[in-house]
């Protein structure tokens, strides 16, 4: 550890007002969900990742991974969800092991009526007090993040949506 590069004051500070940031930003968005739509920020973003999905349908393994969440966490949400009629889970034909998790009518409804509040939400705590300039450099710097963090290119990236599904 005699070699250890500690943070130095500048670093320091912006490595914990990023983190207070970012805590504080999942907060608002899971609070105004919650508020408007009774829906958890977690819930909304796996009906995001299924709507974008063609045929609004994962694989419970590929829903986990586009979500970060794992199979047990993600297991107890998409229960809460299927028991709210907001998707439906079933084993795909022949293969008893995989199941598929697919975003109902009434799942795209209330995603469709949750989105505006999200999107207002999301552009009041980030986008309205940042110049054009500090929006390209956030994403330049979150693209520099996920390279260094996930090299390998498995964590899901944005694409553009597909035509199926909300934009957040």
């Amino acid at each position: 550890m005699a070699d250890t590069r500690w943070l130095d004051e500048g670093e320091q500070r912006t490595w914990r007002t990023f983190l207070a940031a970012v805590h504080l930003l999942e907060g608002s968005l899971d609070r105004q969900l919650r508020r408007d739509s009774g829906l958890p920020h977690a819930y909304y973003q796996a009906l995001v990742a299924l709507s974008e999905a063609p045929g609004g349908a994962l694989t419970m393994t590929e829903l986990a991974g586009r979500l970060r969440s794992s199979p047990s966490r993600l297991s107890h949400a998409a229960a809460r969800l299927e028991e709210d009629g907001l998707i439906h889970r079933f084993k795909r034909l022949g293969d008893r092991r995989t199941t598929i998790a697919e975003l109902t009518p009434r799942g795209l409804k209330v995603l469709r009526e949750a989105a505006p509040g999200h999107v207002h939400e999301v552009r009041r705590v980030l986008f309205d007090s940042l110049t054009q300039e500090q929006v390209d450099q956030l994403r330049a710097i979150s693209e520099v993040m996920l390279g260094e963090l996930d090299p390998e290119g498995r964590e899901p990236r944005y694409a553009g949506p597909n035509g199926a599904g909300i934009r957040d």
